[in-house]
């Protein structure tokens, strides 16, 4: 019997519960803390509004990662289902110890087990993810399924604007220097995933300046080649709808697919707050 190599992710990869099993994809839940209160992604009380309406009240929220006995006992029932190998693609190590958690698991799992650490987290390691999976459904290793995973995310750029620091504070996802500075100067702030942390980009005066300049520096980013692009945002699907039309007007016949658009897991939400709005681009699979 040949090997069987099965891509593992978590909750930080916005992929939906259809298209991971259509390409074979597990992924593992964040946990997300409400006002002291445990709950794993996608249960009762996690969807991204409820998170956002809890930010908004100043309820106590924060996030947790998978516990490594979680992840080994994920990677124990991939073996026994009959998987050889695990390819497990997480969101960045500077954000989260998911994948330190699942190095940890790695050690005794039954399995050889390929944990990567992206650098890059939402539609960034979505991408990753689902190259991981395109190697390892035309029969690839796992440390080939591994390499695609990381060209992958080295080759997406996301940009997001927030409405306010704060909640990148709160979470220490920025420095208290940083989010004081943008609150005295009253600016809006354009922030970028870079070498698997949250950066500041730019800095403008109004939402609208900022959603229009986040267009341009996504199409700056596209290059001239064969692109794909996906919009998140945190309760608002207004701007995202118009962000993501103006994005497939502007890429025009070089778009591969359509633009994808979707709301923040919880994980990710209870970090960034109401209004964000984020795009990542990369270049098209068959060119990059």
């Amino acid at each position: 019997m040949g090997q069987r190599v099965v891509v593992v992710t978590d909750s930080a990869a916005m992929l939906s519960a259809e298209e991971a099993e259509a390409n074979r994809i597990v992924v593992a839940p964040l946990t997300i803390i409400v006002a002291g209160e445990a709950l794993r992604e996608g249960e009762a009380g996690t969807e991204p509004a409820e998170v956002a309406a809890a930010l908004a009240a100043k309820r106590p929220v924060s996030t947790s990662r998978p516990a490594p006995a979680e992840l080994g006992l994920l990677y124990q029932r991939l073996a026994d289902e009959g998987a050889t190998a695990v390819v497990s693609v997480h969101l960045s190590a500077e954000m989260s110890g998911t994948v330190e958690s699942a190095q940890l698991a790695a050690r005794d799992a039954p399995l050889e087990v390929v944990p990567v650490d992206t650098r890059v987290v939402g539609p960034g390691l979505g991408l990753a993810a689902l190259a991981a999976a395109q190697v390892a459904a035309a029969g690839g290793s796992a440390e080939e399924a591994a390499a695609a995973a990381l060209a992958r995310a080295g080759a997406a750029t996301t940009y997001f604007y927030v409405d306010t620091l704060e909640y990148l504070r709160r979470g220490g996802r920025i420095g208290p220097a940083a989010a004081l500075l943008g609150s005295a100067l009253a600016v809006k702030p354009l922030l970028a995933i870079d070498e698997g942390r949250v950066v500041a980009r730019e800095r403008v005066r109004t939402s609208v300046r900022a959603i229009a300049r986040l267009e341009e520096l996504a199409v700056e980013a596209a290059g001239s080649g064969p692109v794909e692009a996906w919009v998140a945002h945190l309760t608002s699907p207004e701007r995202a709808a118009e962000l993501r039309d103006h994005l497939a007007a502007r890429f025009g016949d070089r778009l591969r697919g359509e633009v994808r658009s979707g709301e923040l897991p919880a994980a990710l939400a209870a970090h960034v707050g109401p209004g964000m709005l984020a795009v990542c681009v990369a270049p098209a699979v068959d060119d990059a």
